[in-house]
């Protein structure tokens, strides 16, 4: 255990190239390795240093930015110099470098930007964790968005990257202090809330102006990289969100068998926000993936299982979970598992516990009224049922499946009738 703790702690060296040249065919693409000078965490000098590790701490790693060249293919053109977010922070832009990043930071923040990128015309923040968001939302100012946001996942939220697309004001700056995170990011920070922030001398902070400007990166393309264990590479196009207004999803309807089946209720313009909202949270989560969303803020969150309907059970289970602990930190101030601890250690009444259980399987954990959005077709209409026994009255998926009749019957079968829309676009990510 001593060796772990030892570990986390160190610095490696970085035997990486400080020029990193990539040819396209004729075109040749030049990255410069991204450095900092920050102060030692021991003597408090100014050390010139990259990332602090990789996705462990045993793992060298670096990160490149593009600073020369362009790349066209089949009329497309990729990301060029000069639009560079993550990969361009320097240290004024680190406002604070903490324990100063290691991988998992930054692909944590540049997932949050990929999801903020679709959700610019409000105040929003997302929390991410491995590369996931654990909760995100809408509020009227930066404050309300983060504490719905940590609010919609208070334990997975422990230790997580913060993003928040508007300025973080003082009373931003207060709430989010109250807990622990690792990386908090904003395009800026108002007068008083850095001093607010700085009390916690291990947290990275991040000022990214262009985060301001986020909406120009909807429809920017870039290189998606895969190494394969023998060495080998798979290289994909960037993935962009076909859906930008709730013009753009298609009332579900199919035909099977010469039968036409169609969905029978319309979307209210409330249920049209949060299947927007959702789906515009999809675009950075891990398939398989199935969430629920309400009010414009996430419910349950499930990610990366093997089935569908597994994944729509999970992000049920954890609804119900992330519910109790918040009615209990609510009610009681402190989490539920403590909570439970306590009921056992004779502390606490049990009846007290019972309540919170049974006023969070009354609220079907928040799900009662929400939107169900999956980031593929449900090939069978279980995943479906799994939404509307909890009480969804909307579901987004991409549609296509050959039992697409079957899942518009059961909504249409449901009472009250939910309403289902098509993408028409899957939106894997691996």
């Amino acid at each position: 255990m001593a060796e772990l703790k030892k570990m986390y702690k160190t610095i490696l060296d970085d035997h990486f190239p400080d020029d990193l040249t990539i040819t396209f065919g004729d075109a040749k693409l030049v990255y410069k390795k991204r450095t900092w000078k920050i102060p030692d965490e021991k003597t408090g000098e100014l050390i010139e240093k990259g990332l602090r590790y990789g996705e462990n701490p045993d793992q060298e790693a670096a990160v490149y930015e593009l600073v020369n060249g362009n790349l066209t293919i089949a009329g497309c053109e990729y990301v060029r110099p000069g639009l560079g977010l993550v990969s361009a922070i320097t240290e004024d832009d680190m406002v604070q470098a903490g324990k100063h990043p290691g991988k998992i930071n930054l692909t944590d923040l540049d997932n949050a930007l990929n999801i903020l990128k679709y959700l610019t015309e409000r105040p929003a923040a997302v929390i991410m964790k491995h590369n996931n968001p654990c909760g995100a939302a809408y509020g009227k100012t930066a404050e309300e968005a983060y504490l719905k946001a940590d609010m919609a996942d208070r334990i997975a939220a422990f230790g997580g990257c913060l993003a928040i697309n508007r300025a973080i004001d003082k009373a931003a700056a207060e709430a989010i202090s109250s807990n622990y995170l690792e990386v908090v990011a904003a395009p800026d920070f108002e007068d008083g809330a850095l001093s607010i922030l700085t009390k916690k001398k291990n947290l990275r902070i991040i000022r990214l102006k262009k985060m301001a400007d986020l909406a120009e990166y909807r429809n920017v393309k870039y290189i998606d990289f895969k190494a394969l264990i023998d060495g080998g590479l798979v290289i994909q196009q960037s993935q962009t969100n076909k859906i930008r207004s709730k013009a753009d999803f298609q009332l579900a309807k199919t035909t099977y068998k010469g039968n036409d089946y169609a969905i029978e209720r319309t979307p209210t313009e409330a249920e049209y926000e949060d299947m927007l909202f959702g789906w515009n949270i999809e675009q950075g989560i891990s398939s398989n993936s199935v969430i629920y969303v309400k009010d414009c803020v996430t419910v349950g969150i499930g990610t990366g299982e093997q089935d569908r309907v597994g994944v729509a059970e999970i992000a049920v289970f954890k609804a119900y979970t992330k519910y109790a602990d918040a009615l209990c930190f609510k009610r009681h101030g402190i989490a539920l598992k403590n909570f439970e601890q306590e009921v056992k250690q004779g502390k606490r009444n049990k009846e007290e516990l019972d309540e919170i259980a049974a006023l969070t399987n009354e609220a079907h954990g928040g799900l009662i009224g929400s939107a169900m959005i999956s980031d593929a077709f449900f090939p069978f209409r279980d995943g479906v049922d799994v939404g509307i026994e909890e009480g969804v009255s909307a579901i987004v998926h991409a549609g296509g499946s050959e039992r697409d009749f079957e899942s518009i019957t059961a909504c249409n079968e449901a009472d009250p009738k939910v309403t289902m829309v098509f993408t028409g676009q899957r939106v894997f990510k691996h």
